[in-house]
């Protein structure tokens, strides 16, 4: 499929994961076949007020492409802006954040609830699109809440003012991440709108991505959650779909080779101490499933130095 004039090749991206899909686990589920990944959203407001946090998370590097740069806001022109000064990091394309829940971000008029305003949402799209040379997508949910389902009619209008791509993600704002998403809205989408369909919600196996796509008729499913501790999910689903039989299981031996080459990688990019930090939750989620994952948990939640995760992977059996 194509997003505008990139090239995606393969069936499954990485989500805009705020505090998770960063740099080092972006590159890593692209060695595990992910076709396109999206960086952690970016405020708008933070790039115009010349936020060093906000230009670290821009940052993209050659073995994640493509890749897109999130950003969220609710300001046409502020939005355009930042979309202009996020071209400086080259980014393949730029993603426009309707989606996310968070209190902090959709009470303050962005992320979600800029569903509660379609005509906004196309202001946005339009600004952005006339500010960049790549192509614009736009993350929405099912809608703001039950009584306010308006995904075809906000895809529609994103779609008139220039969007490049759609991705939806099945459940209302509302419902945060509980219950189990609404793949129909998904499909109702992808019937309404040309431009392609990204399906989004409880992508956990490579069995979900085959349904999705099958019920869906979406062109790419977006791994968020199901990811964690999980990168070779994409390989999964690569085989799965790509050559119609299920990739081998991984062994525990694999998941912690993979758990501190992760880790090291982001010690890497962040320095231990951020590192190590952040790697105490990254640990416990390749643990889950493992024998004696609790105790195994509890001990990654006092991790302070690689050498710390290295011992503790060699009480591991396996």
């Amino acid at each position: 499929m194509k997003i505008g004039n990139v090239e995606i090749n393969g069936y499954a991206a990485l989500a805009p994961m705020a505090g998770v899909a960063d740099r080092a686990f972006r590159e890593l589920c692209v060695d595990f076949g992910a076709a396109y990944v999206v960086g952690e959203m970016v405020s708008s407001k933070g790039i115009t007020y010349n936020s060093e946090k906000s230009y670290e998370l821009l940052e993209l590097s050659e073995k994640e492409r493509p890749a897109a740069v999130q950003l969220f806001g609710y300001e046409p022109e502020v939005m355009a802006k930042a979309a202009e000064f996020a071209m400086r990091y080259k980014p393949d394309i730029i993603d426009i954040n309707m989606g996310c829940p968070a209190p902090k971000i959709a009470g303050n008029g962005s992320g979600a609830a800029l569903m509660k305003d379609p005509a906004l949402c196309g202001e946005i799209v339009r600004a952005v699109a006339g500010a960049v040379n790549v192509p614009v997508t736009v993350k929405i949910r099912k809608g703001w809440d039950k009584n306010s389902v308006n995904a075809v009619e906000v895809a529609g209008i994103c779609e008139d003012a220039g969007a490049a791509a759609i991705t939806v993600h099945g459940r209302t704002r509302e419902q945060q991440y509980m219950p189990s998403a609404d793949w129909d809205i998904i499909k109702a989408v992808k019937k309404a709108v040309s431009i392609p369909v990204i399906g989004n919600g409880d992508i956990v196996t490579a069995e979900d991505a085959a349904r999705m796509f099958e019920y869906t008729n979406c062109d790419l499913v977006m791994v968020g959650r199901g990811a964690l501790g999980c990168p070779w999910l994409f390989r999964e689903i690569n085989s799965l779909i790509g050559y119609d039989r299920p990739s081998l299981p991984v062994s525990d031996a694999e998941r912690i080779t993979v758990l501190l080459r992760h880790i090291r990688q982001l010690c890497e990019y962040k320095g231990e101490d951020i590192g190590m930090r952040e790697a105490r939750k990254h640990s416990a989620w390749y643990f889950k499933g493992m024998q004696g994952a609790a105790s195994l948990r509890r001990k990654a939640g006092t991790l302070s130095t690689f050498d710390d995760l290295i011992e503790l992977c060699k009480m591991i059996d396996v």
